[in-house]
């Protein structure tokens, strides 16, 4: 695909595309109040880090870095889960380099977003997030 003078893989197309399509699709409060940790993963995660959270999703294979096994994260951190670091990287405190560039969206403003409409939508973004980082921890192995 050419635009311009400047060629664009078709990978870069194919996962700007997935990420648009998710983010949109989360566009009120009420599309996330009934989500749990497991089906945010699902919706918000599962296409880079794969279903079970091995780095496997459809999407890895197009990104230029390395997708992290989150099944791992406190085997890298010598048994220990840390949560805070976690909470930070989802809500867009901490960047990660497949989450710094923007190129992927960090899910804590996306749930911000969502929920802007709502009262009290600060507080049902952060409530989304710990159920994602409560679900990370949940799938831990050594």
């Amino acid at each position: 695909m050419r635009t311009g003078d400047s060629t664009i893989p078709l990978p870069s197309v194919l996962v700007a595309l997935i990420v648009s399509t998710v983010t949109t699709s989360a566009t009120t409060a009420e599309d996330l109040s009934g989500y749990s940790g497991p089906d945010l993963y699902r919706a918000y995660c599962a296409s880079c880090h794969g279903v079970e959270g091995h780095g496997d999703g459809p999407v890895a294979s197009s990104l230029r870095v390395e997708v992290p096994d989150l099944t791992q994260i406190a085997h890298r951190q010598g048994g220990r889960f840390p949560a805070d670091q976690i909470r930070k990287i989802i809500d867009g405190r901490t960047t990660m380099p497949p989450h710094g560039t923007r190129d992927m969206p960090v899910w804590g403003g996306a749930f911000r977003a969502a929920a802007a409409d709502a009262p009290q939508g600060g507080a049902q973004a952060d409530a989304l997030v710990e159920l994602l980082v409560r679900y990370l921890r949940s799938i831990q192995r050594e």
